[in-house]
C-alpha cells in the first residue's frame, strides 16, 4: 500500500520540482533584465565620495573638451618648444607614471584593499582592465618610437591627475558591485565584452602600424614634418586616427559591460578628450601633406 502511494505521488513530485525550477529561471531571467543589475551596497561615506567622484569626473569632461576644441594639448605633433610645463624628463619614464601608475598599480590597490566583491564578474571586468593598461602603460612606452625623448613634467602630471581619479572610480566600482550569479548571459555584459575585445585589438593594430611608420625626417618621399608621413591600409583608409576610435570603442564597451556611472563618465572622459584632437591630428595632417586624402574622416568612420 506504501509503495502504490509513493509510485502515485512519483510524477506529482516530478511536476512540482520542475515548477519550482522554472519559477527560478523565472526570477533569474527578469533579475538579469532589470535596469540595474546590481548592488552597490555600502557604506554612505563610500557611497558619497563615489558618486561625488563621478560628479567630478563629468566636469572634468565638460572642461577638457573645452579646452581641447580651442587648442590640443602640446605633446606629440602638437608639441611646443616655447610651451612653459616645466622640467623635461625622459618621454618612456613620464608614459609609465601617468599611465601604469594609476592604470596598473592604483587599480589593483583599491580592487584588492578597498572593495569586497569577488564574483568572476569583477575578475573579468579586472582583467579587461589590467590587459588595456599593461600594453597601454608599460609595453606601449618601452616599443613605440617617439618624435621626442623628452617630455615636460607638466604634460605628465596633465595626464596623471585624470588617470588616478578614473582608474580609483573604475577599481572603486568593479570591486564594490555585486552583479547577478548569471550575468555573463545578460546582453549589456555579452555586448560591453565584444566591443572591448574589439576596440582593444583595433586600438593595439594602430599603434603598432603607427610604430612601424615613423621614420626619421627626410628619409623617404612624401614624409612631413618630424619624420611623420601619410599612414594607409585598414582602418587608415576611413579615419585619421584609428588608435583612438579603438580606445573609444573600448570604453564604450566597459560603460556598456559595467554598466555604471563611473563607467560612463570614463567613456565620455575619453571622448572629451579623443574627439578634438582627432579633429586638430586630421588638419595637421592636411597642412603637412598636400596630396592627404580629403575623404578621411577624424575619427569615427563615415561619421566624423
Amino acid at each position: 500500500m506504501s509503495t502504490a502511494c509513493n509510485v502515485c505521488r512519483g510524477p506529482h513530485d516530478r511536476i512540482s520540482k520542475q515548477t519550482v525550477q522554472s519559477a527560478s529561471l523565472h526570477k533569474n531571467t527578469r533579475n538579469m533584465f532589470q535596469l540595474l543589475p546590481w548592488t552597490f551596497a555600502v557604506d554612505s561615506l563610500h557611497l558619497w565620495v563615489h558618486y561625488g567622484l563621478v560628479f567630478l569626473g563629468f566636469l572634468l569632461g565638460v572642461i577638457t573638451i573645452l579646452v581641447q576644441i580651442t587648442k590640443p594639448a602640446p605633446y606629440g605633433k602638437f608639441d611646443q618648444a616655447d610651451s612653459n610645463w616645466g622640467v623635461t624628463i625622459n618621454q618612456r619614464l613620464g608614459h609609465v607614471l601617468s599611465d601604469a601608475t594609476p592604470g596598473i598599480l592604483l587599480f589593483l590597490l583599491v580592487f584588492f584593499f578597498y572593495g569586497t566583491q569577488r564574483q568572476y564578474t569583477n575578475y573579468v571586468f579586472l582583467a579587461l582592465w589590467q590587459a588595456h593598461y599593461i600594453h597601454r602603460g608599460i609595453i606601449h612606452p618601452l616599443v613605440m618610437r617617439y618624435s621626442k625623448a623628452q617630455v615636460p613634467l607638466g604634460i605628465t602630471l596633465g595626464g596623471l591627475f585624470p588617470n588616478c581619479l578614473f582608474s580609483f572610480l573604475c577599481a572603486d566600482w568593479i570591486s564594490s558591485a555585486r552583479y547577478p550569479d548569471k550575468y555573463y548571459y545578460d546582453p549589456r555584459f555579452i555586448l560591453g565584452l565584444l566591443l572591448f575585445v574589439l576596440g582593444y585589438v583595433t586600438n593595439k593594430w594602430a599603434d603598432f602600424k603607427l610604430r612601424s611608420l615613423r621614420k626619421q625626417k627626410g628619409t623617404e618621399e612624401g614624409e612631413g614634418s618630424k619624420g611623420y608621413y601619410i599612414p594607409y591600409g585598414g582602418l587608415f583608409e576611413l579615419v585619421t586616427c584609428p588608435n583612438y576610435f579603438g580606445e573609444l570603442v573600448e570604453w564604450l564597451g566597459w560603460a556598456v559591460g559595467t554598466w555604471s556611472l563611473s563607467g560612463l563618465a570614463w567613456m565620455l572622459f575619453g571622448c572629451a578628450t579623443f574627439i578634438p584632437r582627432a579633429a586638430h591630428t586630421r588638419k595637421w595632417y592636411r597642412e603637412q601633406f598636400m596630396d592627404y586624402p580629403r575623404a578621411r574622416k577624424a575619427l569615427i568612420p563615415f561619421v566624423y
